[in-house]
């Protein structure tokens, strides 16, 4: 039987730091992003677009917010060799969640203050999204924690955020206008190619390289 570890104290804190940093930085970049723009302008309502509105379409991102979770779970998880153990993955998975439910709990008491509505305005939304978090934050953390492994299943769990993010892209693409939906498109769709051109190759690099040395190995034999 499988006993869940708890996270060390520093991780724990780490994840609701960082968590509680991106949940607020979407809502006061949502914020701000309303602020650039005249929406009252038929002109900028179709075809206006500005670089506030650019980072809050691609921080309030599905994908993005699935990347917080797993990039927690690799950072809780990092260093300790490519041994996939069950130890490891549920270390991920509480990391993971925590980092969500931190980053909405953020979001929603940021929504509060910005729009200057009254206490428990927004606690429905933080409850479904609450439940959201615990049900795919540690899948996500999981996922997280496997980037670690050296091998075919490390690379799967890298490209598991560039993918999504290109598909999220090409399905629900967010933004009020094709310009905004366009230029989001362009912009993760050339860092996701890039981010999987990258991995991709430094994965055939240690395999071409551990493939010489073990070569070498059985040429001195």
């Amino acid at each position: 039987m499988t006993t869940i570890p708890r996270p060390s104290f520093i991780c724990l804190l780490s994840a609701l730091a960082v968590g509680a940093v991106f949940g607020a930085a979407t809502s006061l970049a949502n914020a701000a992003a309303t602020l650039t723009v005249d929406l009252e302008s038929t002109e900028a309502t179709i075809g206006g677009w500005s670089i506030m509105e650019i980072v809050s379409i691609l921080l309030d991102a599905g994908w993005a917010w699935a990347g917080l979770g797993v990039l927690a779970g690799w950072w809780a998880t990092r260093g300790q060799g490519g041994v996939l153990t069950g130890r490891r993955l549920a270390r991920g998975a509480v990391v993971g969640m925590v980092a969500l439910l931190a980053a909405t709990a953020a979001y929603y008491i940021a929504d509060t203050v910005v729009h200057d509505v009254p206490s428990g305005s927004y606690v429905h939304d933080t409850v479904y999204w609450w439940v959201a978090s615990a049900l795919f934050g540690p899948v996500l953390g999981a996922i997280g924690a496997c980037a670690g492994h050296p091998g075919a299943i490390g690379v799967l769990a890298r490209l598991i955020v560039p993918v999504g993010a290109a598909v999220q892209m090409a399905v629900l693409p967010p933004g009020r206008n094709d310009v905004l939906r366009n230029i989001g498109q362009w912009v993760v769709w050339t860092a996701a190619a890039v981010a999987v051109g990258l991995l991709i190759a430094r994965f055939l690099r240690v395999r071409r390289r551990a493939s010489r040395a073990e070569t070498a190995g059985n040429d001195l034999r």
